[in-house]
Parts: C-alpha cells; structure tokens; sequence
C-alpha cells in the first residue's frame, strides 16, 4: 500500500496514524488480465487505485457496440464516480487489460474519510476536480482536434498505451475505425 500512501501524501496534510486508519479499511488485490471490476446495473461501491497495471472503461451503446471511453493506469485512482457518489445503477464497465494490482477503497472507507481525515474533503474534491478536468478535455478533444491529433495527443495522456493496449481499443477511444487508425499510423510512418 505504499503508493497509494505516496499519492495520498501528495494530495494532503496527513499523519501517519489517520493514513493509518484510513487504509484500514483498504483492501489489496491483483486481477488478472480482462477480469471485470465492475459490470453496467450495479451500484458502484468501491473506487480503485491502479497500483500497477492498466482499467478500461468502456460503455455499451443501444445498438450493442461497445465503447472506450478512458484507459487508468498507475497511481490513478478509478471507478464510475457519478454513479457512485449518487448510489446509482453503473453504465460503464471497468475491465482490467492486463494483470493489475489495485487498493480497492469501500464506500465505507471513502465515508470514514471524508469525516474523520481532516483534509478528507479536500482530498475527495482534488479527485473529482482531477476527473473533471480529464472528461472536459477528452470531450473538447473529439469536437475540435481531428483524428490526427487526437492520435498524437494520446501518449500525452496515456503514457506507453501503444504497447499495452489493443489497437481496436485505441481507435475505439479516438472515435475512429481501426482501418481509419491503421490508415493514420501508415500516413505518418510514410512521412518519416
């Protein structure tokens, strides 16, 4: 757990005995590669952080074709935060791409520290600004960058995603075809 104890240290003024009995409640657990942490119509009660590995998020759409919508990775934290803080059914998936270590927090243990932490509701608060900003970029990004610079941009947000995810998966979160993403990766290895 120390990781996350780094991260969390990072975010705010903690003391060893409130870390302590905050990551009491913490549970440790490695997946292995394609399990499913959390499944559309269920209530989300637990958010993860990635020790090592990779989650996909994809959601299902009416026609029944799936989409990517995020890719976490190490020292993020990861869940279906809207429904979670509304204790409503998830519509997204959480699927691991490869063998992942995660701290899981219960909605418990999330609970205990927005009220016994003393910087607990800044820490919650920085997670969600966190993932604010993230949606807010990733939908400014599919109205005003094209393809092309949505592919290049990816390894900005995702570091090394090329050679740990499927290629499908890419093209599925840039909003393209994977015969449009092979068609821009040969244009751009033909210009070098």
């Amino acid at each position: 757990m120390e990781q996350i104890r780094v991260v969390i240290k990072q975010m705010i003024d903690v003391s060893e005995v409130e870390l302590n009995d905050f990551l009491n409640g913490a549970i440790s657990k490695t997946f292995k590669r394609q399990e499913i942490l959390s499944r559309p119509n269920s209530i989300p009660n637990e958010i993860f952080f990635i020790n090592k590995g990779i989650i996909r998020v994809s959601i299902t759409d009416n026609e029944g074709t799936e989409h990517t919508i995020h890719f976490a990775l190490e020292n993020q934290f990861i869940a279906d935060y809207s429904n979670f803080i509304q204790q409503q059914p998830s519509i997204y998936s959480l699927q691991t791409l490869e063998e992942t270590q995660v701290v899981i927090l219960p909605r418990s243990t999330i609970e205990w520290g927005y009220k016994n932490l003393k910087d607990g509701q800044k820490m919650g608060r920085l997670i969600a600004e966190y993932y604010f900003i993230y949606q807010d970029d990733r939908i400014k990004n599919l109205y005003i960058r094209t393809p092309k610079e949505r592919y290049y941009n990816i390894t900005d947000v995702f570091q090394n995603i090329h050679n740990r995810v499927p290629q499908h998966m890419i093209a599925s979160y840039l909003g393209i075809t994977p015969i449009h993403l092979s068609r821009l990766k040969k244009a751009i290895i033909e210009k070098l």
